[in-house]
């Protein structure tokens, strides 16, 4: 199964699960109030078999608009956040990115793409795993990073759970790159204290990088 297939089956079991919860917590409150579907359907502008469908987990393209005016009429207040979460699709300069660091380093480590972290549960994944004798880093990789304050939470976080000895951020030799590294002070060089040079030479001679380090190809 390929990456991008994954990914969508993974994102379409998430969508039942949403449209079955906001369905049953309407369901809950329009009892607790008293109220009838055709009710609460003639004030959403539904008809009350639609209603109790959406209250079912039953109407799968359901949408925000509807969810939000069924909440508001039975005393609920709908949200709609985004989070971090598993791993995005990736596109040709990404992979490009990975092949021209993965040639950088020596043949005899262990590579492995899109590596799923170990915990149930967790839908992210490293982009790429290179290990050796005794010590394994997550790789991810920039083509064209921005925020370097969520950059550096979000790389926490995956080192904390990921079960990894450290991470290796793979970047392009773009001027694009280069402001941004400099733009970013100390905040990502606290986290990732190795050379590139130093790490990529080291990997290059099949050595463990020495700790976390920004490479770049």
């Amino acid at each position: 199964m390929g990456s991008t297939q994954r990914i969508i089956e993974r994102a379409d079991d998430r969508s039942r699960t949403l449209i079955r919860n906001a369905g049953r917590e309407i369901r809950v409150a329009r009892r607790d109030r008293n109220l009838s579907l055709a009710a609460v359907g003639d004030a959403a502008g539904l008809s009350a078999s639609a209603v109790s469908r959406i209250e079912r987990g039953l109407t799968p393209n359901i949408s925000v608009l509807n969810v939000a005016r069924l909440a508001e009429v039975v005393g609920l207040e709908a949200s709609l956040r985004l989070f971090a979460g598993g791993a995005p699709i990736r596109d040709a300069a990404h992979v490009s990115l990975l092949a021209r660091f993965r040639d950088r380093t020596h043949p005899g480590l262990r590579w492995a793409i899109e590596v799923p972290f170990p915990n149930p549960g967790d839908d992210r994944a490293w982009d790429a795993m290179l290990a050796g004798p005794g010590w394994r880093y997550g790789v991810e990789a920039e083509t064209a990073p921005r925020d370097v304050q969520a950059l550096a939470r979000r790389f926490a976080l995956k080192v904390r759970d990921g079960r990894v000895d450290g991470i290796l951020l793979v970047v392009p030799r773009t001027r694009r790159v280069r402001e941004f590294l400099a733009a970013a002070g100390t905040l990502l060089q606290a986290a990732m204290p190795i050379p590139g040079a130093e790490a990529l030479a080291r990997l290059g001679e099949g050595r463990d990088p020495g700790g976390s380090s920004i490479i770049r190809v």
